[in-house]
This record gives structure tokens, C-alpha cells and sequence, in this order.
């Protein structure tokens, strides 16, 4: 078995995408997915499977799009990746709450940071398959854009240090 955690893009975020994490925790199980665990109302799911991370990916996809009646984007991290991506946090002295890793499909490409736009104290940088972005002044008054980073789902590094112990666990 493999521990993986699943992130959903979109949900319960801003009055959007509306999902009950008890539903999101019984797709899962649905899946066949043992030990699930649902974590703050924003598409955060830890599990265990056999499945493959792509697997997971694809199943956990189709079955949100047939709830929601529409696509709804999945981020899959084992274990080890979310580990990973924690200590790999370039702003550790920052305030965990205004430090995000924005978690994508794929490598972010290297001219991601000279291409984002409205940058103000923002500090950003690139990670294997996230890119970790501080907001100084917190992100309520960002303009920040990052258009690598469109498909992607951000959680603060709380969110992503409650989801590496979780999936170690």
C-alpha cells in the first residue's frame, strides 16, 4: 500500500465548487481507498492504495466529475513527495500562513518566476512539481499572478505540514 494525499482544486473555495468532505471521504472509499481522512473543508485527502499515483489521479478525477457534473483538477503527492515538499520550503523563516506551495502536474518551467506578473513583495521560487511563493504582506491584497501556476492548487505550509504527518503516519 502506498500514502498518498490528494489535493481538489476549486473546493469550497469562495462559495465554489461546493463539496461535503464526508462525500469526498466516501468517493474515496468508494475507490477503495483505506484509511481516509479528510482534511479543513478546502479538498485536502489523505489515503492509502495499491493504485498507482497516476491511477489515483484518474480515478479520483472521473468520480468528482461525476458529482460535480464537471471537471474537478486533483494534485496527488505520496507520502514522501509531501515530506518532500515541506522541507523543501525555501521561506522556512517566513510565517507558515503566508508561505504557499502551489502543487502542479508537472515541473514548473524555469522561466516561471520572470513570467509572473503584478509581483509586488511577493518572494517566489521553484520546487520539483510546486512553486513556493511568500506573501509578505499576506495575500488578501495580492495582484500576483503566475501564469505556470494556473492549473494548480496552493495550500499554505500549515496545510502542507498537517498533510506530510498525516500521510506518514
Amino acid at each position: 500500500m502506498h500514502n498518498y494525499v490528494a489535493l481538489l482544486r476549486a473546493v469550497n473555495v469562495g462559495g465554489t465548487g461546493k463539496l461535503p468532505m464526508s462525500e469526498l471521504k466516501s468517493m474515496c472509499e468508494s475507490l477503495g481507498f483505506a484509511k481516509v481522512r479528510t482534511y479543513i473543508a478546502s479538498g485536502n485527502v489523505v489515503f492509502e492504495s495499491k493504485l498507482s499515483e497516476a491511477s489515483v489521479k484518474e480515478k479520483l478525477e472521473k468520480c468528482l466529475d461525476a458529482y460535480a457534473g464537471k471537471p474537478v483538477g486533483v494534485l496527488v503527492r505520496s507520502a514522501k513527495e509531501m515530506a518532500a515538499v515541506l522541507a523543501a520550503n525555501p521561506f522556512k523563516s517566513a510565517a507558515p500562513n503566508r508561505t504557499v506551495a502551489i502543487f502542479l502536474d508537472h515541473p514548473p518551467p524555469q522561466d516561471a518566476v520572470a513570467d509572473a506578473r503584478g509581483r509586488q513583495d511577493e518572494e517566489i521560487a521553484l520546487g520539483v512539481r510546486e512553486i513556493y511563493v511568500h506573501y509578505g504582506n499576506g495575500m488578501a491584497d495580492s495582484k500576483l499572478k503566475i501564469a505556470a501556476a494556473k492549473n494548480g492548487t496552493a495550500r499554505n505550509m500549515n496545510t502542507v505540514a498537517k498533510l506530510a504527518e498525516w500521510a506518514n503516519s
